[in-house]
């Protein structure tokens, strides 16, 4: 049987609302190692910040595909290549001066998935209730200090990114959750970035684990899953023994975003669907 989807709640329309807020730091202990220029190693519960005199020179979590997974999946660098330059300047930790020294890879096209990679973990590092954070001191990451990024730049990234998620679509379901394509027709035009993520979404894969097959960061398929969620292609998988609630109102159905083509039509065919589911 196929999988149920889970309901989404009421949607604020794309490309509503302002900047985003500053709000209270993500951690007042990352402000002050930033202050004080010191190295190491800044631990929370969605992964680790990487800095060498208080800028962030790289970032790891469990939830963003790595900077290896971006350079090999993508095409920039062989697998074979990948580990052998591991090998050879890891324990030196500068394999990002290697790869380019050697020409491995363009320092274009490593600075650029470097700070990809970087900004793509620490958001999930930095994201609310990860907890209270360590610091090891004098840790360094194997990569190197290839290109660093001030702290404050990094976590106005990580404010600016969830405004962008929240614009997109207000269901977090989709962030974690597996994902599966619903039952509807393919009624609205599909950019094609996002058409490889929709053939992905088939009920057992979750977001993070999408990015990883696709090599593509974690945060830009999180923003390409919650807008196929508010075209009503996606939705996060539940039980087949748990039958989706029907919205109870027009004010409970999403409305589609002003990208896809005939809004209108699609919003009118939501409101029809669940009128005759009830």
């Amino acid at each position: 049987m196929p999988a149920a989807v889970a309901p989404s709640p009421r949607h604020r329309p794309a490309g509503a609302g302002g900047p985003p807020a500053a709000g209270p730091p993500a951690s007042p202990l990352l402000r002050r190692l930033a202050a004080e220029r010191a190295t190491g190693a800044f631990t929370r519960a969605g992964g680790t910040l990487f800095l060498v005199d208080g800028q962030v020179a790289h970032a790891e979590s469990p939830a963003a595909p790595g900077l290896d997974v971006l350079l090999t999946t993508g095409g920039a660098l062989p697998g074979e290549a990948w580990r052998a330059a591991l090998a050879e300047a890891g324990p030196r930790r500068s394999v990002a001066r290697h790869l380019v020294e050697t020409g491995r890879v363009p320092g274009g096209v490593l600075e650029l998935c470097q700070i990809g990679a970087l900004h793509d973990a620490a958001f999930f590092v930095l994201a609310p209730g990860g907890g209270p954070g360590r610091f090891r001191h004098g840790v360094r990451h194997w990569l190197g200090a290839f290109r660093a990024v001030p702290a404050a730049a990094v976590e106005r990234e990580t404010v600016r990114r969830r405004s962008l998620l929240d614009r997109a679509w207000t269901d977090a379901g989709t962030d974690t959750l597996p994902v599966v394509r619903t039952a509807r027709p393919p009624d609205v035009r599909v950019p094609a970035r996002r058409r490889p993520v929709l053939d992905l979404a088939d009920g057992g894969r979750t977001a993070c684990e999408i990015a990883r097959t696709l090599g593509r960061p974690a945060f830009h398929t999180l923003i390409d899953l919650r807008k196929l969620a508010a075209a009503g292609l996606v939705a996060p998988a539940v039980s087949s023994a748990e039958p989706p609630r029907v919205p109870s109102g027009p004010g409970e159905l999403p409305g589609p975003p002003r990208e896809f083509d005939d809004p209108d039509v699609a919003l009118l065919r939501r409101l029809r669907d669940a009128l005759e589911a009830l």
